[in-house]
C-alpha cells in the first residue's frame, strides 16, 4: 500500500497533471484502468447514487467503504477514495478503514452537514489523519470555498489550502473553481493543486496554468447514464439500439 501511495504521490506533477476520470464500481474501474490510466479515483456522488443514496454522506459509511473496496480489488493501479468529510470517524479509525480496503489516497472535504468548517479545525483533522497514516495515504484536501460561495473564494481557498498543506495534505482541491481562478490558486498555494475539467475548461489550459491533478467528479457516471438512457429509449421505441 505504501508503494501505491508513493506512486500516486509521484503522479502529481504541476503542468503535467494526473488525470482522473472518476469511477464508481468495479466495472467502471476496469474500463478506466484498461484505457491506460496509471491511477484511479472514486467519486462519492457517483458511488452514493449507484448505491441508491444521496451525496454528502447520505450513504452509510459501511456501504461506501465496501464499494470503494470492490473498486480497489478490481484493478492493479493505485486508487484514491473520496471519503467525503470522514463519516464522523476519528482520524485513526478513518485511516484504518481506508488502509484496510487498500486505498492509496483519499479526498477529505471541509464541509460538514452543509456547513463550511473553520479552516483551523479542518487543519487539525488533516494533521491527525496524516499522523495516523504516515506516508501510506495521499491526502487530497478539499477547500470548499467556491461551493460555499464565500465572499472571496480565491483568497479563502488559498488561506485554507496553505493551512491544509502545512498540516500534511499532499494536494489542495478547490473544487468547482472556474478556469479564470486557477492561475491565482496555483500561484498562491505552495503545493499541488487539483482542478476540475468541467464543460468550459480544457485540459490544455489547466496544464498550462500549472495544475497537478484533474478530476471529473460524477461526470463520467452521468455520461454513462446518458448512454443507457439512449439505449433504453431506442429499445422502447422498437428501434435498433446499436445504430
Amino acid at each position: 500500500m505504501t508503494d501505491h501511495a508513493a506512486r500516486l504521490r509521484d503522479l502529481h506533477r504541476p503542468g503535467d497533471p494526473l488525470l482522473l476520470p472518476n469511477v464508481w464500481d468495479a466495472g467502471s474501474a476496469g474500463v478506466v484502468e484498461e484505457a491506460g490510466f496509471p491511477a484511479l479515483a472514486t467519486a462519492s456522488a457517483a458511488v452514493s447514487a449507484m448505491l441508491g443514496y444521496s451525496d454528502h454522506e447520505g450513504a452509510p459509511a459501511e456501504e461506501m467503504f465496501a464499494a470503494a473496496g470492490r473498486v480497489i480489488r478490481a484493478v492493479s493501479v493505485p486508487v484514491t477514495v473520496d471519503a467525503e468529510a470522514g463519516y464522523g470517524l476519528q482520524p485513526a479509525e478513518l485511516v484504518e478503514r481506508l488502509l484496510g480496503i487498500g486505498a492509496a489516497g483519499c479526498n477529505l472535504e471541509d464541509t460538514y452537514a452543509g456547513e463550511l468548517a473553520a479552516p483551523e479545525t479542518q487543519a487539525e483533522f488533516i494533521a491527525a489523519v496524516r499522523a495516523a497514516a504516515g506516508d501510506a495515504l495521499v491526502i487530497n484536501a478539499r477547500a470548499d470555498s467556491f461551493v460555499a460561495k464565500v465572499a472571496d473564494p480565491v483568497e479563502d481557498a488559498i488561506a485554507r489550502g496553505r493551512l491544509y498543506l502545512e498540516a500534511g495534505a499532499d494536494c489542495v482541491y478547490p473544487i468547482t473553481a472556474p478556469m479564470d481562478a486557477i492561475p491565482a490558486l496555483v500561484a498562491g498555494l505552495p503545493g499541488p493543486v487539483n482542478a476540475n475539467n468541467f464543460p468550459g475548461t480544457s485540459l490544455a489550459d489547466l496544464a498550462e496554468a500549472g495544475v497537478a491533478r484533474v478530476s471529473y467528479g460524477p461526470m463520467p457516471y452521468l455520461r454513462a447514464l446518458d448512454a443507457l438512457k439512449d439505449f433504453a429509449g431506442r429499445v422502447l421505441a422498437r428501434e435498433d439500439p446499436y445504430a
